[in-house]
């Protein structure tokens, strides 16, 4: 038997009625259940609260919900090397695997040993003198204010770029079909490693997006009086003011996808996006 951290949406009643409903047959069967401790006071069940995911102290992750759900798991439990399964209870659920009816025997293949793990390449990011984090989708550094832009001193390797834009994305591969697409930058497999840079509605002629090697180390400096806001997959991690800057680079542990065959990356992208034959 194993130990098993449930990860819920906070705001879909399905999510939270799969989640008990998950603890229940998860307990019966001997599992160990653990929550995070807003999920924990969501669901009423305040002992089964754990602060922090230390390794070898969760044997498998289940992200119920979406894809904020499922970043919000490997924001988790990535660093101890938790695998994650993804329960689709969202809207598009491009990084999750399995549909609530299959979460069961999903989470039965799993402790059978009948299951593949797909590494993803994370993004680990850090404000110079401030806090860190890490990333599966992307970083983005944007502007504050409605009506301005933020002026940024981008440093690739050393080799200095400015951009005056609303912002700038530095994404995986696997945030390459996230924030990155609406910025019009290239769709990359997911199981490649590399840096995807690109500037968001840039005022200026170039406006490329740079797919770089991943022990590429970039650094972004606010090169102006406006600041700019610091995001890792949605969350504020700080917001940085003039000559204050970020460093980024491929995080050394991938995360861990829980998956049960190998994955279509191009089947998925038609399906998510629409663009299957008519």
């Amino acid at each position: 038997m194993g130990s098993v951290l449930l990860v819920t949406h906070q705001h879909r009643d399905e999510a939270a009625r799969l989640a008990v409903d998950a603890i229940e047959w998860l307990t019966e069967a001997g599992h160990k259940v653990a929550l995070p401790e807003e999920d924990a006071v969501l669901l009423g069940r305040p002992d089964l609260a754990v602060k922090a995911i230390a390794p070898g102290r969760v044997d498998l992750a289940v992200s119920i919900g979406g894809d904020g759900t499922m970043l919000r798991t490997v924001d988790l439990v990535a660093l101890a090397g938790v695998p994650v399964l993804g329960v689709n209870v969202g809207q598009l659920g491009y990084l999750v695997e399995v549909e609530p009816p299959e979460f069961r025997r999903a989470v039965e293949c799993f402790f059978e040993g009948d299951h593949r793990i797909e590494e993803r390449m994370m993004l680990h990011v850090s404000v110079e003198g401030g806090p860190s984090g890490a990333a599966l989708n992307e970083a983005v550094l944007e502007k504050t204010s409605i009506g301005h832009t933020v002026r940024l001193r981008v440093s690739i390797d050393g080799e200095p770029f400015t951009y005056t834009a609303d912002g700038f994305i530095i994404a995986t591969p696997t945030g390459s079909t996230a924030y990155a697409l609406s910025a019009r930058a290239p769709i990359l497999a997911p199981n490649h490693r590399a840096l995807l840079l690109t500037p968001v509605a840039p005022h200026m002629l170039f406006d490329r997006s740079f797919v770089l090697e991943p022990d590429t180390e970039v650094r972004i400096e606010v090169a102006s009086y406006r600041p700019a806001r610091l995001f890792l997959d949605g969350r504020e991690l700080a917001v940085l003011e003039e000559g204050m800057a970020v460093r980024c680079t491929a995080l050394d542990q991938p995360a861990r996808l829980v998956t049960f065959a190998p994955r279509n990356f191009l089947g998925i992208l038609k399906s998510k996006f629409g663009l299957n034959d008519r």
